[in-house]
This record gives structure tokens, sequence and C-alpha cells, in this order.
């Protein structure tokens, strides 16, 4: 499969480099979209580690995603900011428009939704990024017209 030749070349070339393994997780996420579950032999033995001690940093890190994420990735701000201003009620609302928990892909695998924290936009709280597009002072409302938007537009 050529995602396992993906992960592979990119943990090799992590492997002697110290602390090499977040690293090549990063790159390995990014190339693929997500550390494939198959690959995670692979990544223990470049960096001569058990499958369970790559599986435990991959499934710690809320970052890293064992399945592709959905092709609209909704992010909600939980930091302290966006928190006083109505994040955690704006993230109840949009499990429940979307159809999944934190974490999760919509039944239909289009949108997938995570947690973040800070996006920067503090003033403008609470936000939200969406396909790596912030948006600030974000209503129920305003949630849902820009995720019908990326729905239409992806």
């Amino acid at each position: 499969m050529q995602n396992l030749g993906i992960a592979t070349t990119i943990a090799a070339a992590h492997k002697d480099v110290p602390g090499g393994l977040l690293p090549a997780l990063h790159g390995i996420q990014d190339a693929l979209g997500h550390i494939p579950p198959e690959a995670v032999p692979l990544i223990a033995e470049q960096f001569n580690l058990s499958r369970a001690e790559v599986h435990g940093v991959v499934s710690y890190y809320h970052h890293f995603r064992s399945a592709p994420a959905g092709r609209v990735l909704v992010q909600v701000c939980r930091a302290e900011a966006c928190k006083s201003m109505g994040a955690d009620a704006l993230l109840a609302h949009a499990a429940d428009r979307l159809g999944c928990d934190v974490h999760g892909t919509s039944a239909d695998g289009q949108c997938s939704l995570e947690p973040v924290f800070c996006l920067g936009l503090c003033a403008s709280s609470p936000a939200i990024a969406v396909n790596d597009e912030v948006h600030a002072r974000i209503t129920p409302a305003l949630f849902d017209a820009i995720v019908e938007e990326a729905r239409s537009a992806s």
C-alpha cells in the first residue's frame, strides 16, 4: 500500500533525530491525513520501539487521528477566553448539528469535529476554524452558515 511506503519513508527520515518520533508522526499525518494503524509497526521498527509505545503516543495526543478526517474539519476553540464567551455551548451545538462527538466524524463522513486550544482570536471569541480558515464571534446561527458553506464547497 502506498500509504505504508510514505509512512516508512517519513519515519526513516526522522529515526536518527533525537525526539524524532513526534516530528515523524506529524509528517505522516500531514502527508496522509491520519496515522494508519497498519503503519504503527513500521514506525515502531524505524524507532526501535514497541508497537504499544508508538500507539501510546498516537492515542495520547488528540492531534493525531487513526482514521481520515471528514472533508470539512471543524475546530472549536476551548481556550479560556472562548470558554468565557460561550465556547462550551457552541461546541455542544456543533456536535449536535454535525451529528458527531468531539474527535468524531459525522455519519456521512463529511465533517469532523475537534477541539483546539487557542486560535489567536481571544478578543473576538468564541472562535472556530473550518478547514484552517478562522472565524470569530461565532453564534450558533453563524456556525451553521459557515459549516453549510464549507459543506457545499467541498
